[in-house]
C-alpha cells in the first residue's frame, strides 16, 4: 500500500497491512488507525506511538516480552518473525562465533534476571543498515547497568525505532537526504586530534591539524554541494554563500550555522548538524535550480566549545565583533599561544575586525541542534522548536569553617565546612524544582586537604544557574545567595563568592519560530516547544539580530558531548525537510 491506500483502507486491511510492525501486537496499529487520515509516514509513526502510550505500562511490559532475545532461542530454532530474521542477520547475530554467542546467551540471561524482560535494540542501527556485533555487545554490557524504569522506557524506544524501520520499508520511505547527512558526519568524524585519534576518540579543538582538515572538508563539500564561494575567514570560519535570485534587488542574507569544534571525547552532532542540514538545503535548491529571495549564508564556526582556549564563541564573536585581542596571548597546555596557531594556520590576524557582520545587511539568524538533552527522546518526537536560550550565572564559591578532629570534636561544636554545602546543595536543587524550567548544578566539588578523620575546614565548589529569562535566572540566583548567606551565618561560616559567567538569555524571534512551527506542522508532526538549557552561537548572534532554533532528537537518553551521542537518519532527514521549508517560505 501506498499511504494514501492506507488511508482509504477498511481498518482490517489496514492493520493486516501492518502486521509486523510491532511484535505479535496488531493491536496497536487498530488503535492507530482511528487517527486516519494520516498526512505523512511521521504522522503515522506517531499515531502508533501515541497508542501505545495509551494501552498503559502493562502493555508496554507485554509488548516488550513479545521481543525475541537476541541471538536466543527463537533464532536457534528459526522460529522469529520475517521482520526479526532480517534484522538480526543484518546485524551478522546469526553468524556468530561460539565465543559470542556464549558471551551475548550470558548478557541476556543477566538482562532478564535483573529486569524481568528481554534486552530490545533496534539492531539495524541509527541509519538502518545494520549495528556490528561489537557495537551490539557494548550497548548490551553499558545498558544491563541501567535503572530499571529508565530500561523499560529503552526498550519502548528501540521497539518504536525498529517499528520505524519495518514502515520505512513497507511504505518505500525515501530518507535519502538523512542517510547522506549520517554518512557526512560520518566521514568528518575521521579527523581527531592527536592522541585521542590513536584512541578511537573524537576530539578536535581549535586549529589544531585536525581541526585544520575539518575545515578543509567543509569548505570542499560545500562547493561541491553548490554553494557560490566558500572560504576560511580570519579565524577560521568556514563560510559559504549561496547567492539570492539575480532578479532581487539589494537582496538581505539570511544566515545560519553552528560550530565544528567538540568537546574532548566527544559526539559527531553537537554543532555539526547545524552546518550539515543547510548544506543539504543548498543541494536540494542547486539540484532543483532554484534561487531564494534573499542571500543564504552558512558558517561553520571555528570555535564555540573553548576547550584549547579560554575563548568560547570565539568564531561566532568574531561576527559581531566581539573577539578579544587579549585572547591571542593565550597559551594552550603545550605553551603555544593562539597568536603563533593562527600564523602557523596561514590565518590573517589583522584581518579579524573586517569579519565584523553588518546587522542591517542581515535578515536573522537559524540554527538547527541537536537536542542534547532527553525530552524529545523521552516523548518520542524527532523535532522541537526552541523558545529561547536559557540566560545563565556562573560561581566559584569557597565556604570556609574550623577544621577539627572528627573523633573529639562534638557534634554540636563543629564549623564544618562540607555540612553547609550540603545544606546548600539540597536547597539547590529544590528551589530550581520550583520554577519551569530553570536549572541548578554543582559540577565542581572539592574539599582542600582533606581527611577521613578530619572535620573539613574548607569545601570548594562552583555553581551554574540557567532559567528561560533573566528576571527568573536572577530570582533563582538571589535566593540561592541569599540561602548561602543563611546557612553561613547560622552554622558560624564564611563564604567567598566570585561570579565567572552571567550570560543574557536569548528568546526566539516570534516571526521566525513561528517559521520553524510552520515548518515542524508540515512535516506531519505537532509542534512541540521547549527551552534550550545548553549555550549555542545562536547566543551571540542574538545580540545584533533576531534568531531562532529548531532542535532535532538525540538517541541514547539524549546524551551529548559523550561518545554516545546520536540521532538517526529519518530524524536527519525531517529536521532537513523543515529547514528547507523554513527557507522556501520565508519572507524577507
Amino acid at each position: 500500500m501506498t499511504l494514501e491506500e492506507l488511508n482509504r483502507a477498511s481498518t482490517a486491511d489496514a492493520v493486516a497491512y501492518l502486521e509486523g510492525v510491532y511484535e505479535h501486537s496488531p493491536w496497536i496499529a487498530e488503535q492507530a488507525m482511528g487517527q486516519r487520515p494520516f498526512g505523512s509516514l511521521a504522522a503515522l509513526k506517531l499515531a502508533l506511538v501515541q497508542a501505545l502510550d495509551a494501552g498503559g505500562l502493562e502493555a508496554k511490559r507485554a509488548l516488550i516480552c513479545a521481543h525475541p532475545e537476541l541471538a536466543g532461542k527463537a533464532m536457534v530454532s528459526q522460529s522469529l518473525t520475517a521482520e526479526s530474521t532480517n534484522e538480526q542477520q543484518k546485524a551478522g547475530l546469526t553468524h556468530c562465533t561460539p565465543e559470542e554467542f556464549a558471551h551475548i546467551q550470558a548478557l541476556n540471561k543477566a538482562y532478564n534476571d535483573r529486569f524481568g524482560f528481554p534486552f530490545i535494540l533496534a539492531v539495524r542501527g541509527p541509519r538502518g543498515e545494520g549495528l556490528t556485533k561489537a557495537q551490539i555487545i557494548a550497548a548490551f554490557e553499558r545498558r544491563l547497568k541501567g535503572h530499571p524504569e529508565y530500561e523499560l522506557a529503552e526498550c519502548i524506544r528501540n521497539i518504536h525505532r525498529i517499528a520505524e524501520i519495518r514502515l520505512n520499508d513497507k511504505f518505500s520511505n525515501d530518507i535519502r537526504t538523512g542517510e547522506m547527512l549520517w554518512d557526512w558526519h560520518e566521514d568528518l568524524a575521521q579527523h581527531s586530534d592527536d592522541g585521542y585519534a590513536q584512541r578511537g576518540e573524537l576530539t578536535v579543538t581549535y586549529l589544531t591539524p585536525a581541526h585544520q582538515r575539518v575545515a578543509a572538508s567543509l569548505r570542499a563539500r560545500m562547493l561541491a554541494c553548490g554553494f557560490d564561494s566558500a572560504e576560511i575567514d580570519a579565524v577560521g570560519n568556514v563560510v559559504g554563500i549561496y547567492k539570492a535570485d539575480a532578479a532581487q534587488p539589494a537582496p538581505k542574507t539570511l544566515l545560519t550555522g553552528s560550530h565544528y569544534d567538540t568537546v574532548r571525547n566527544g559526539g559527531k552532532y553537537d554543532g555539526r548538524l547545524g552546518i550539515f542540514t543547510p548544506m543539504a538545503c543548498v543541494k536540494a535548491l542547486r539540484d532543483a535550480g532554484k534561487r531564494l529571495p534573499f542571500n543564504f549564508e552558512v558558517v561553520g564556526f571555528a570555535e564555540e566549545e573553548g576547550q584549547r582556549y579560554k575563548a568560547t564563541f570565539l568564531g561566532s564573536g568574531a561576527l559581531v565583533g566581539q573577539f578579544d585581542p587579549q585572547w591571542l596571548d593565550q597559551a594552550d597546555a603545550d605553551g603555544i599561544t593562539m597568536r603563533a596557531a593562527m600564523q602557523a594556520a596561514g590565518l590573517s590576524i589583522d584581518a579579524i575586525p573586517t569579519l565584523r557582520r553588518n546587522p542591517a545587511d542581515y535578515l536573522g539568524f537559524i540554527e538547527i541542534h541537536i537536542e542534547q538533552g532527553p525530552v524529545l527522546n523521552e516523548l518520542n518526537l524527532p523535532l522541537g522548536v526552541v523558545t529561547s536560550i536559557n540566560g545563565s550565572a556562573r560561581y566559584q564559591a569557597e565556604i570556609m569553617g574550623m577544621a577539627s578532629h572528627a573523633g573529639t570534636t562534638p557534634m554540636d561544636r563543629r564549623s564544618d565546612a562540607v555540612a553547609g554545602f550540603a545544606e546548600l546543595a539540597v536547597y539547590l536543587e529544590k528551589r530550581a524544582q520550583s520554577d519551569r524550567d530553570s536549572v541548578a548544578t554543582v559540577g565542581m566539588l572539592n574539599v582542600p586537604s582533606g581527611s577521613i578523620n578530619v572535620v573539613p575546614g574548607r569545601c570548594q565548589f562552583s555553581l551554574d544557574m540557567r532559567a528561560p529569562t533573566d528576571v527568573q535566572r536572577d530570582a533563582l540566583v538571589d535566593d540561592v545567595l541569599r540561602e548561602l548567606s543563611d546557612i553561613c551565618v547560622r552554622r558560624g561560616l564564611h563564604h567567598t563568592l566570585v561570579e565567572t559567567v552571567r550570560a543574557s538569555a536569548a528568546p526566539s524571534d516570534p516571526a521566525m519560530q513561528a517559521g520553524w512551527e510552520a515548518a515542524v506542522k508540515a512535516t506531519g508532526l505537532p509542534v512541540f516547544k521547549l527551552p534550550s538549557g545548553a549555550g549555542h552561537d545562536a547566543m551571540k548572534l542574538h545580540e545584533v539580530m533576531p534568531q531562532a532554533m529548531l532542535f532535532v532528537r538525540g538517541e541514547n537518553g539524549g546524551i551529548s558531548h559523550n561518545p554516545l551521542e546520536s540521532t538517526t537518519a529519518d530524524d536527519m532527514q525531517l529536521g532537513f525537510a523543515a529547514m528547507l521549508h523554513f527557507l522556501n517560505h520565508f519572507q524577507p
